[in-house]
């Protein structure tokens, strides 16, 4: 069946109606990272909207054709050199593993985002969840009673639940660190109680007249939660107020840096799949000044993160990706930008038992035509989506129905062991 969730705005809509709302008690961060032996894994993906040119990143070629003005600099790794305009992510390399030979065969952003989002190619007839939405789906914790999926300062997209159902979406924070609003009330608790208790009544005589409907919405079940949510001390991990200045501030002031730090709340929390959104890197015009720009947000953001979640012994029960939707072509065009290049970018990945410190391909040096081969076997998004799934306990090969009746499975490809430290040739 093809369940329809009631959205957070209708929810707060209809309880507002009622005039409810809920206060929020206080917690310490902290207090959920504690949990047995072993940490749940988490996905923290890192998404650079627009298309983020691996030139001006993470493979820099300064002194050739496609070079354009960066410069390579050194790494606290021998050997890998990236783009001058991360020097602060160059001193957190130890931690991370650079793949260069990604590829895709969508150039368009909504189709391109669609892939690398899912690993599978949009089609008008299924919409496939992402990757986030999977490992949330597949790996349930009823001790986390806030979202297990969460966006944070998405401006337009965001990763969907598919065919698991919008119940699998991201819980979408636009301005991250701030809380969340509609949450907090001066009511009396004897008063918060009675308006509960007339919201009962009202969902119950809603359920008589309207029990198919009720079913096929989820108005229980998502009513039931989001009331479990909103008096949850878990809601605390989406403020900062509590954190050090220094931190805030090394995350830098940007929303993109406090969702960052946010994120890693969350992951401490114990949020299966969190989501970080930087548009702006769609550079047809002027692309190295626009990189320059995204790369001063990025940069202490990321590094910051990278060196937090080593200290706090997050690293390891946490993959973190950084991924574009495409890479931007190595000629520059006569605007000075680069435009959509699917045929190879790249990405980071750390944790979660990735090969840290490590470089994964190459890409040529000049200005290679579409139709060129890269100088070593390029890796695909499904066998990447397929090892970051292995290594969170999921099967990728597990099929599923769909709500068409067509079953498939969670990623159509083999995981790339070889990219894993207990499989480094």
């Amino acid at each position: 069946m093809n369940h329809t969730a009631l959205t957070r705005r209708e929810l707060l809509s209809m309880m507002s109606a009622l005039g409810l709302s809920l206060s929020l008690p206080a917690m310490t961060a902290r207090a959920a990272n504690r949990r047995g032996t072993e940490r749940p894994r988490s996905l923290l993906t890192l998404w650079m909207g627009g298309g983020m040119s691996q030139l001006e990143t993470w493979d820099p070629h300064p002194g050739t054709p496609s070079g354009g003005q960066v410069t390579a600099i050194p790494t606290t790794v021998k050997d890998i050199q990236i783009s001058n305009l991360l020097p602060q992510v160059a001193e957190q390399m130890h931690s991370a593993m650079l793949i260069r030979s990604l590829t895709s065969k969508e150039g368009d952003h909504e189709r391109g985002t669609s892939f690398v989002r899912t690993g599978y190619r949009p089609e008008p007839t299924l919409r496939y969840p992402s990757l986030g939405a999977i490992a949330a789906h597949e790996l349930p914790d009823d001790r986390v009673e806030i979202p297990p999926h969460v966006s944070l300062a998405a401006d337009q997209t965001f990763s969907h639940g598919g065919y698991l159902g919008n119940q699998w979406d991201a819980f979408r924070v636009f301005e991250p660190g701030s809380g969340l609003s509609n949450l907090e009330t001066d009511l009396s608790a004897a008063r918060q109680k009675n308006r509960l208790e007339g919201l009962s009544v009202v969902s119950r005589n809603f359920r008589k007249q309207r029990e198919f409907a009720t079913d096929r919405t989820l108005h229980q079940d998502t009513l039931d939660r989001a009331l479990r949510m909103m008096s949850s001390d878990q809601l605390k991990a989406f403020h900062i107020d509590d954190e050090p200045a220094d931190v805030v501030k090394s995350y830098g002031d940007s929303r993109f840096g406090r969702g960052c730090l946010v994120a890693r709340r969350l992951i401490e929390t114990g949020v299966r799949s969190v989501e970080v959104s930087l548009s702006g890197f769609d550079t047809h015009i002027s692309n190295h000044e626009g990189h320059v720009t995204q790369c001063l947000t990025l940069d202490p953001a990321l590094a910051t993160l990278l060196k937090e979640m080593r200290e706090r012994d997050l690293m390891q029960s946490t993959v973190i990706l950084c991924i574009s939707e495409f890479g931007r072509t190595p000629g520059i065009n006569p605007a000075g930008g680069r435009d959509h290049w699917p045929n190879w970018f790249s990405c980071m990945i750390a944790g979660g038992g990735f090969r840290a410190g490590t470089v994964i391909g190459a890409t040529p040096g000049g200005i290679p035509t579409a139709k060129d081969i890269m100088p070593t076997e390029p890796l695909t998004i499904p066998q990447l989506y397929a090892t970051i799934l292995s290594v969170m306990g999921i099967d990728g090969a597990k099929e599923i129905m769909t709500p068409i009746g067509r079953p498939i499975r969670f990623v159509d490809a083999e995981p790339a062991d070889w990219l894993l430290e207990t499989k480094a040739h």
